[in-house]
C-alpha cells in the first residue's frame, strides 16, 4: 500500500473511496452485528470488552468518547461502572459520546434502549465534533481498522483529550503462537463468511472484515503508531493469545 491508497481487505483502494466502501459494509450488518460477534467469538468477546471497560476505569461527572460505539455495546459497560462509581462516592453524571461513522450502526444501537448518560452523534473517527482537550477518555473498540487514515484517528484522539486523558483500543490482533495462528486462519477464513451468509445473508462483509484484521498492523506496529501520535505510557495486553489486543495510553 503506498500514500495515495487505502486498505480495504485485501484491495487498496483510494483513499476517497474506503468510507463508501465501509459505509456500505456496516449499513449491510448493522442488524445483526452484536448477534455475529457472539457467533464468531463463541460470545469470548464479551470479556474482552469487560476487561477494556475495566482498563478505562469511568468516573462520575467524566465526558468520555466511545469511538465507532455504533450499537452501544461498550457504552453501556461505561454508563453501568460511573454510575455504580457515583452511588459509592457521589458526584455528577458521566457523559459517554458514542461517535460512530455509520447512521445504520447508530440507529441498531438507539433501537436496543440505552441509559440517559450516552448521547449519539455520527461523525467521523478522523474529525472529531469536540474542541482541543475536552474528554477525559477515548475508547475504540473494533473500529480503528476500518479507519481510512488510522494515524490521523490517532491523532485526534490525542487532540481532544484533556492533560491525564486515557485511551483504550481494543481491535483483533495477530496470535502470538504457530499453532493458534493455523487455527485462527482457518476458523477466519473458513468459517466467519459462511457464517456471515447464513445468518446475514452477506458473505461477502464478513469476508471484508476477516481481511481487514489480516492487514492491520501487529501489536507492536500498532503500539508505535499510537507513541508516534503523542501519547505516552503506551502498552498492550494479549487476550486469548493476541486473536484480539488491549492498547492503552495516556496524554500527559
Amino acid at each position: 500500500m503506498s500514500e495515495s491508497t487505502a486498505t480495504f481487505g485485501y484491495r487498496d483502494v483510494d483513499p476517497t473511496e474506503k468510507p463508501r466502501l465501509v459505509r456500505g459494509v456496516f449499513d449491510r450488518v448493522a442488524s445483526r452485528y452484536d448477534l455475529m460477534n457472539d457467533l464468531m467469538s463463541a460470545g469470548v468477546h464479551r470479556l474482552w470488552k469487560d476487561a477494556t471497560a475495566a482498563r478505562l476505569n469511568p468516573q462520575p461527572g467524566e465526558v468520555i468518547l466511545d469511538v465507532a460505539g455504533g450499537t452501544g455495546d461498550m457504552a453501556r459497560r461505561y454508563a453501568k461502572m460511573a454510575r455504580a462509581a457515583q452511588e459509592r462516592r457521589g458526584g455528577d453524571d458521566a457523559t459517554i459520546h458514542i461517535i460512530d461513522y455509520n447512521a445504520e450502526m447508530i440507529t441498531a444501537g438507539r433501537e436496543k434502549g440505552a441509559p440517559p448518560e450516552i448521547c449519539w452523534a455520527v461523525g467521523d473517527a478522523q474529525r472529531l465534533p469536540l474542541r482541543d482537550a475536552s474528554a477525559d477518555a477515548y475508547s475504540i473498540a473494533f473500529g480503528i481498522r476500518n479507519v481510512t487514515d488510522i494515524a490521523a484517528a490517532l491523532r485526534e484522539a490525542r487532540r481532544v483529550l484533556k492533560p491525564g486523558g486515557r485511551f483504550v483500543c481494543l481491535e483483533f490482533s495477530k496470535p502470538t503462537g504457530m499453532a493458534l495462528r493455523a487455527a485462527y486462519d482457518a476458523w477466519s477464513f473458513k468459517a466467519i463468511p459462511q457464517i456471515g451468509e447464513w445468518v446475514a445473508g452477506d458473505r461477502e462483509s464478513y469476508q471484508y472484515l476477516v481481511e481487514s484484521i489480516r492487514r492491520f498492523p501487529d501489536q507492536k506496529t500498532f503500539a508505535g503508531m499510537i507513541e508516534k501520535a503523542g501519547f505516552s505510557r503506551v502498552g498492550y495486553s494479549n487476550f486469548t493469545g493476541g486473536v484480539a489486543a488491549l492498547h492503552a495510553g495516556r496524554v500527559l
